[in-house]
Formats: C-alpha cells, structure tokens, sequence
C-alpha cells in the first residue's frame, strides 16, 4: 500500500469519527447539533435571545432589542418548536488534523509500561495481576513473549525464593551468544547485593575488568607476572592463629591437608600418574617437620621439602621404615625426590618455587585470578596453575567461615564463576575431582558457582570413564541449567539429562543459525545472541533476552583482539596521510619549486 493511500484512508477515519461525535447525543438527552460541516466548513450558530437571567432586560413577546416587531421565526419542518442545541464542542482528531501545520502524526508511539509492586500501584490501578516470571535475584532480562522482567541467580533462587536445592548453574552454548556475558550481570548483581564473587582461574580474561570496577583484586598469575607459593597455608593459617585454641588447631590440620593434596596434585602432573600412597606419608612428615622447625614470619618453600628429603631427619626416615639404612631410605625417597626437582627445574618452577607474589585479600569485594597470560598449548602450567587457585581460593573460603563461625567476622557468601570449563576438565584429572567435591559440597560451604561450556560433547573428550562420568554429572547435579543456542542433536542429548519439551529444543535449535548473507552492518549480530532458556527441574523453561547497559558492553568484551586499537589506527591514517602529501606536494612544486622541474619525476613518485 502506498504512502498516499495510506493517508487518504487515515484522513477518511479522522472524518467519520468526527461525524460520529458532533451527531452524538447531548448529556441533556436532546439531540446533538454540529458546529462545524463533515466537509469542514463552520456553520454561523445563531445568537440567543437575552432573558433577565443572562443580564438581559424583560421584553415583551414579539419584540425586539431595539423595540422593533421581531421577525418571525420559520416554522420546523415537524411543525414543532425547533429545541436549542447544545454548547459548541471542539473535536480534536486523535492524530491531529489533516492538512498543512494540522499537527498530524503518521506513527503514534505506545504507552510508556512501568511496573511497580502491588504495594505501590495499588490505589493507581488495584487490578494487578502477576505475570507468572520469577522477580527474585538479579535482573535478568525480559520475557521473551511476555515481555515482563525476569530475575534470577543460583544464591537467591536458593536462599531466597527456595527455587533449587542446589546453589549451582550449568550453562551450555555455542560460542558469541552471550554466555559470559549473563554470568557477568549476575557477578555484578551478587556484588551488589554483599556476595564476594570469586574467579579462580580466568582464561581469557572475561572478568579482570569488572572486577577492578566494583573495587575487588585482580591477581596475574604466570611466566614473568606472578606465583603461588603451594606450601602457604594463607588465608586459612591466618585465621587459625586468629581464632587459637581447640579450633584453631582444628583449622591448622585442615590447611595441612590442603598444602598437601595441592603437593601431590603438582606432582601427578609432572609425573602423569598420581603418587604413591607411602610417598604422601613422607611427604606429609616432611611438612610436619617443616611446621615444627621453620620460625615464625617465615614462609615454606618447595626448595626447603628438598633440603629436608637430602638431610632425612628421624621423623621423615621412621616414615620411610629404613631401620637405620641409609640405602632404603634413599630408595623410597628418591622417586618424590625427582618429580619435586622435576617441579622447580621444569616447567612449573618459575611460577611455584618462589614466595606467593599477591595474596588474596579476605576482606575484597571481589577477587580474580587471571591466568590468561600462559599460553594455550602449556597444559601443564594451566592445570598447575588452576587447582593453585581453587586451592588458595577455597581456603579463604573455608577462612571466613571459619571465622564467622567464632564470632570474629560477618558472615559472608561467596560465588564461584568457572568459564570455559571444557579446558581446565582436559589439563588434568583432579580438577575433574575439586569441581565434582564443589557441587557436591557447595551448600554447606556457602558457596554458589556458575560453570560455562559450549556442550555436552566437551565431557565426552575426557581421558577416563571415570572423570567422563563425574563431568556428566555436573549437568544432572545443577539447580539451574542456561541454555543458550545449540545444535538440534545437542538439544535432543540435553533433553534426556534435563527435560526438554519438543518446542523449546527446537525453540533454542533456531537461536544457533547464523545470520543471513545479506548482513553488511558493524552491529548485526547472530540472531541468537542475547536469548536464554532457564530450566529449573521438570518447570517449564523460561525464555529471556538480555540487553546490556553501555557500561557492561565496555567492561566484557571477549572479542578485544578483534577489536580496532582507535589510537593506532588514527595515527596510522595521520602517517599514511603525511606520506601520501609529501611526495604529492614535492612532485607539484619540483626541486627547484619550479612545476615539472628538474627532479619532479623521481620526487612524485607515492611511497606506502
């Protein structure tokens, strides 16, 4: 239909509901008169006669004002008496009148929606009805098809609202849709709310960024950056000496433990199989025994567990049951002597061997260890480095609650962010074990975690049935699983964990198509970009679309390496000007500043 068309029907509807209201009746019950013709043109109203009550004087009937015979009146066409009509009533079309400076508008814009609680809006409209989305935790986004807000998180929906029974989300999708993103609204939104958002190894980094803007510590971990000192009980230790007594020496054989098992994790990586059960003895004596000896403000080293091994004092040479012989003592020694210098002189020392370079600060609002400095291809350093940091992290903590718990400090919730979860699964077995011990566990710890990965297949890819089994099972053990856009297959897999209905797997299934070949803008993006589906249990899934503030889209960017430097390319077009100018200029004037003088030539040729 074309615009003209269009306008010549809107100016037909002004029209006709014009008609329709000057012919209406008028409240009095008489009949309506109108003012003004359907064509436009105003009718002269004819004037009334002055009475004693409208300030006028008494006349005699028949007589005029002046005192001239009035004229007589036309009889009506019924032979009754013509009633008088009603006040003129100025008609304003709805979308203003047709016609040059009329005031018509071709679009009217839709009611401004607001949404408040049925505290406050009840006396403005009592006729509130809900909207069937969940309004607790962090905003979200909007409904899909609804449209109305959706809020939601792991801590809240457990705490709270008693949504889930466990304070964990699974969050599964094809990479650029937003995943990380979503995650990062929620870490914003927990933060808000008092929660200490904790990312214990960020591979990218997603979160450095929003970190440091909510005030939290952002620690480098890497070749040349930063190292964790695996023997420093940290947090945990400084709490003990805190609280003293029976339960700090309940907290001390608890960082015993942790120190240990974060020993034998290096060396199963170094060695690729894990230790022997006599060499954890020997080393859990020779740790003892450091304890013991080492004065205090000093910390252990990985070189002192060497020192100790070379000089086998009594306690560590009873663990090894050598009966005096120096030659068996060696013998059971000797393989933990050489994964340790495997640790320091191999790829791992540089980053363990030393002092912790930043600890973590139990009072931050938000914390991230960044280890996106170590290079993709170093498994190894990326296996260490993460079991390092859930290992330093969950001691503090284990630390706060320690604390709370005697009455020395608030109490205080912690949520833990896991990204790209396909890669720290694959660097090594025990981190399989640390995040399965985590969902386990997470409710008596008072922690909350979200886990990322593109989809189910990334378990699949695992060394051992056993650790495929424990990946498996995050999905089944999550109180809240995010979908974002999936292949149909993946969905239909997805489907016997979680419970898909046959329209939301094809619902998310259509969020993975990519955009269309005719798209040539800089901001169009996948058509499921942004879209969710929330399941909770056998509820049906609530499906959102996020829309990020100016302020989220400067802090996570994951595409940053794909992502012009302006200042670069600003002075790169200055330079390319210059040199394009300058032989230009030269080649116009000459040598000699003469127009096609000698040198013109050569001076005029464009150098890149």
């Amino acid at each position: 239909m074309s615009r003209r068309r269009e306008e010549k029907l809107a100016e037909r509807a002004d029209r006709l509901a014009e008609e329709q209201a000057l012919r209406a009746p008028a409240p009095d019950g008489t009949g309506g008169q109108p003012w003004a013709e359907p064509s436009g043109r105003k009718k002269r109203p004819k004037a009334a006669k002055p009475s004693a009550r409208d300030g006028g004087t008494d006349l005699a009937p028949g007589t005029a004002p002046t005192g001239r015979p009035a004229p007589s009146d036309k009889p009506a066409r019924s032979g009754k008496e013509k009633t008088p009509g009603r006040a003129k009533e100025l008609f304003v079309p709805h979308r203003g009148w047709y016609g040059v400076g009329g005031g018509r508008v071709g679009y009217m814009d839709p009611p401004t929606m607001w949404r408040a609680t049925t505290v406050q809006a009840c006396g403005m409209w009592p006729f509130a009805a809900g909207s069937g989305s969940p309004m607790t935790g962090v905003p979200l986004g909007q409904h899909l098809f609804t449209g109305a807000t959706v809020c939601g998180d792991p801590l809240n929906w457990f705490t709270r609202a008693r949504y889930i029974s466990n304070p964990s989300l699974f969050m599964l999708g094809m990479p650029g849709l937003g995943k990380s993103t979503l995650v990062n609204r929620m870490l914003i939104g927990l933060a808000a709310t008092g929660v200490v958002p904790l990312v214990l190894g960020d591979l990218k980094p997603d979160y450095a960024d929003t970190v440091r803007a909510l005030g939290g510590q952002v620690i480098s971990i890497g070749r040349g950056r930063g190292g964790i000192n695996v023997l420093d009980p940290g947090a945990m230790g400084a709490a003990a000496a805190k609280i003293g007594g029976e339960a700090g020496e309940v907290l001390k054989a608890e960082a015993h433990g942790r120190v240990l098992n974060m020993v034998a994790a290096l060396i199963t990586i170094v060695r690729g199989r894990p230790m022997d059960d006599h060499e954890q003895s020997v080393l859990s004596a020779v740790l003892h025994h450091l304890r013991e000896r080492t004065p205090a403000g000093r910390t252990v080293l990985l070189p002192d567990v060497l020192r100790v091994l070379t000089e086998g004092p009594p306690r560590v040479r009873a663990v090894t049951l050598d009966r005096g012989d120096d030659a068996r003592y060696r013998d059971a020694v000797d393989p933990l002597h050489r994964s340790l210098l495997g640790i320091l002189d191999g790829p791992l020392g540089d980053t363990f061997a030393s002092e912790t370079s930043t600890r973590i600060n139990p009072d931050a609002p938000a914390v991230c260890i960044d280890i996106s400095g170590i290079g993709e291809a170093d498994t190894q350093l990326t296996a260490a480095a993460m079991l390092a940091a859930w290992s330093d992290g969950l001691g503090t903590v284990a630390a706060s609650h320690a604390l709370a718990d005697a009455g020395l400090a608030p109490r205080r919730w912690f949520f833990t962010v896991l990204d790209e979860l396909w890669r720290p699964l694959r660097a090594a077995s025990g981190i399989v074990d640390r995040i399965d011990a985590l969902t386990r566990l997470n409710r008596s710890l008072g922690l909350g975690d979200a886990k990322i990965t593109h989809t189910l297949k990334d378990a699949e890819a695992l060394g051992s049935d056993a650790d495929r089994a424990k990946a498996r099972g995050f999905v089944e053990r999550a109180g809240m699983v995010v979908c974002a856009g999936l292949p149909r297959t993946e969905m239909e897999d997805l489907g016997k964990v979680v419970g898909l209905s046959r329209r939301e797997i094809e619902l998310v299934s259509s969020w993975s198509s990519p955009p269309g070949w005719g798209v040539n803008g800089d901001n169009e993006e996948p058509p499921g970009r942004g879209r969710f589906l929330i399941k909770v249990g056998g509820r049906p899934g609530i499906p959102i679309k996020v829309a990020i503030t100016d302020a989220e889209r400067h802090l996570h960017n994951t595409n940053t390496r794909w992502t012009p430097n302006e200042d670069a390319v600003e002075q790169a077009a200055a330079h390319a000007a210059r040199q394009v100018a300058r032989p230009a200029r030269e080649g116009v004037h000459g040598v000699h500043g003469v127009p096609g003088g000698p040198g013109a030539e050569a001076s005029g040729r464009w150098t890149a």
